[in-house]
């Protein structure tokens, strides 16, 4: 069993060549396979809007204060710059199994604005992830990309055009609840500053992200985080994150490298610096003299 806490970054983007056999990158969309001999726990970190389907086992994903129980031939959607703390299990079978597919905004725009599906009404307020069962249509989908990932023949990037633009369709006619999901992607619903901090403080997203989540511009954002914490947004995020460091170490027997990468740091030094800096002492002379 491989174990690690450390953040995966699902995005568009090539990882490193080791990963070439599990993961296919093209411009627009990238699909993931996560198989039973990867870490069994961790930290994902969506840099595009990503849809999980669960072909085996059992996965459970933690957003802020919400749990999402996915059980076998079920599926998730998660806009970008989501944070996810994952826990995946064979479930006492043969394997785990599990598609990631990540989209760009190009690409789903390019979908919602050429597509001849039937527009339905976006809603007020935020659709929410949920959990819905995979119908045949998707089994077969995430069977048929499982073939392009096994490596044994070269694939094109039409070939993976064409497999994106069959989920979405998927998606359209069959789940319309998450169909509400894509929609608002397009155009993101303005949201509570503060929810989004919530949610999201312990997460690597940018400033930039975070005022996407918020349904606002960059400026927009800074400006109505100022009028709301009267500090910058930065500031508050790391004392926050510090915060729950020092929560950690009088709560659980966490390692302090385990305990950096879940408040969202990513490297122990300087989680250490500014930890002192703060509180005046190192986490590992704090937790020796609880």
């Amino acid at each position: 069993m491989v174990s690690a806490n450390k953040i995966i970054k699902i995005s568009t983007t090539p990882l490193d060549e080791n990963s070439s056999k599990v993961r296919l990158d093209f411009d627009g969309y990238s699909v993931m396979e996560q198989c039973s001999n990867t870490a069994q726990h961790g930290s994902f970190f969506l840099e595009e809007h990503s849809l999980f389907f669960l072909l085996d086992g059992s996965l459970k994903l933690t957003h802020g204060k919400d749990v999402f129980e996915l059980k076998k031939n079920e599926m998730i959607l998660f806009k970008k710059a989501t944070f996810l703390k994952f826990e995946k299990s064979a479930n006492g079978g043969p394997t785990y199994d599990c598609i990631i597919v990540s989209i760009k905004d190009a690409v789903l725009k390019s979908f919602l604005t050429s597509s001849d599906m039937k527009p339905i009404a976006k809603p007020d307020a935020e659709a929410n992830p949920g959990i819905f069962p995979m119908p045949e249509c998707q089994i077969h989908f995430a069977q048929s990309v499982k073939m392009y990932l096994s490596g044994t023949y070269p694939v094109q990037e039409g070939q993976i055009h064409i497999k994106m633009m069959e989920m979405l369709y998927n998606i359209a006619i069959g789940s319309q609840p998450m169909y509400a999901q894509l929609l608002q992607f397009d155009q993101p619903v303005r949201v509570d500053i503060q929810s989004v901090i919530e949610a999201n403080y312990t997460s690597p997203a940018s400033l930039q992200e975070l005022a996407y989540l918020s349904g606002r511009s960059l400026s927009a954002f800074k400006r109505d985080f100022q009028n709301i914490f009267n500090m910058p947004p930065a500031q508050l995020i790391r004392e926050k994150r510090l915060a729950k460091a020092k929560d950690l170490l009088e709560t659980t027997a966490m390692s302090i490298r385990d305990i950096c990468y879940t408040v969202g740091f990513e490297n122990v030094s300087h989680f250490s610096r500014i930890f002192k800096d703060l509180y005046g002492i190192s986490p590992s002379s704090y937790r020796h003299h609880l």
